[in-house]
């Protein structure tokens, strides 16, 4: 059996390596939690576009083949241009990040003896006491990276966004985004009029179910609620595509 340390020093390492432990599985979760945003951002997008396009072109008369070459125009600049809007907007998270980062190194330096307060205060809190919170603030504080990290970790929790996630969110986005819109397509591409219509709007709204249904079951929250919640969103957001091509057509005949 392994023996528990005594010293203080043995505490405070078996407490810092569970702390970073723990920040490692964090890290994982918020990964993971990311992924799937941006599978549900570009993939959600991408379906109820295209399927407020197809109900749309039908409802305004227009033929299978413009409708399968407008669908595909639209997949294809649409995804890019999701990718891009996700690259700039995790990319500002970043930027905010570096910002506060800047600004914690800035107040170290003009008041360390404030700044040292804070990490004592914010270690109090996790039950250290006496010569063992001495000891944890004067390492944390003894090394300026350390000690900034801690900040941002402690006080601010934020985490640092890599170049490396910016690219695979932009890239998650993109292809969910591309194959939201060509879950829609597909029936159009097989068959034409009433049965595409239905097939279409039948593929999607199990598709957006099953999204809200997983989303729920691997965060957190009722599957059968958040996936009726997403096939209600989806479907009516499309719908707007339906009434705009008829008050299209009757203003055009």
């Amino acid at each position: 059996m392994q023996k528990k340390p005594t010293t203080r020093l043995g505490l405070s390492c078996v407490r810092a390596t569970g702390s970073n432990m723990k920040s490692a599985h964090g890290h994982k979760q918020h990964r993971k939690k990311n992924s799937l945003r941006d599978v549900i951002l570009g993939g959600q997008d991408g379906l109820v576009n295209m399927l407020g396009i197809a109900l749309g072109v039908v409802a305004a008369g227009g033929s299978n083949r413009v409708l399968v070459v407008t669908g595909i125009a639209a997949a294809i600049t649409e995804s890019i241009s999701m990718g891009a809007v996700a690259y700039t907007s995790f990319g500002s998270e970043r930027d905010f990040y570096l910002a506060e980062r800047e600004t914690e190194q800035s107040e170290i330096s003009s008041d360390p003896e404030e700044e040292r307060e804070e990490i004592r205060g914010i270690y109090a809190t996790k039950g250290f006491s006496g010569p063992l919170l001495d000891d944890v603030v004067s390492t944390i504080t003894s090394n300026r990276e350390t000690w900034v990290g801690t900040m941002m970790d402690e006080e601010l929790h934020l985490q640092p966004i890599e170049e490396q996630s910016l690219l695979r969110s932009s890239v998650i986005v993109t292809v969910a985004t591309l194959i939201g819109h060509l879950i829609p397509l597909m029936p159009f591409l097989v068959v034409t009029g009433t049965s595409a219509v239905v097939a279409a709007i039948a593929l999607s709204g199990v598709t957006l179910f099953a999204v809200g249904a997983y989303s729920a079951k691997t965060l957190i929250g009722d599957w059968r609620k958040s996936g009726l919640q997403m096939l209600i969103i989806g479907l009516g957001a499309a719908a707007l595509g339906f009434v705009i091509g008829r008050l299209f057509q009757s203003a055009g005949g």
